[in-house]
């Protein structure tokens, strides 16, 4: 942590593993991206087709929670997935705040195209940390993400 910083040792201690954990995951992120960035897709929008194509059909707001956006984010992501012809919107029922989005053919044509690639990428960066420690990670991310649940 920086030297301008005196606190108590604990946030001294908390502050320096959040910068580590931040600046692992942006480089991660960063390795990873490149996987899709020559297709033209926002990160938001790799993520919306890497939804529909993995687990099918979802409503916006189950599929704004499931990428970690919020629902005015993801209706301009899914806006622009439209006008490109990957995803379409179909109303569920009688009420209208109930939208389904789904891949459409030429989606998941282009994800299929690009997923390995993203996944190679991944599976390589992870390989830095043996097995165990993959799993130790995902362990303690996990419970970090709980938060209040505990």
């Amino acid at each position: 942590m920086g030297k301008n910083f005196k606190g108590a040792s604990r946030e001294e201690r908390a502050l320096n593993s959040y910068v580590k954990l931040a600046r692992a995951a942006n480089a991660a992120l960063t390795y990873a991206r490149a996987s899709y960035e020559d297709s033209g897709l926002t990160p938001s929008q790799f993520a919306v087709l890497e939804a529909l194509f993995h687990v099918g059909p979802l409503c916006l707001g189950d599929l704004a929670r499931r990428i970690l956006t919020s629902s005015g984010n993801l209706t301009l992501v899914v806006d622009n997935l439209e006008k490109r012809g990957m995803v379409k919107r179909q109303q569920q029922g009688p009420d209208k705040r109930f939208v389904l989005a789904t891949i459409t053919p030429a989606g998941r044509k282009l994800i299929a195209k690009i997923f390995p690639e993203h996944s190679r990428r991944i599976a390589e960066v992870m390989g830095r940390l043996s097995a165990a420690e993959q799993q130790h990670l995902g362990d303690l991310c996990r419970k970090l993400g709980k938060g209040d649940e505990q």
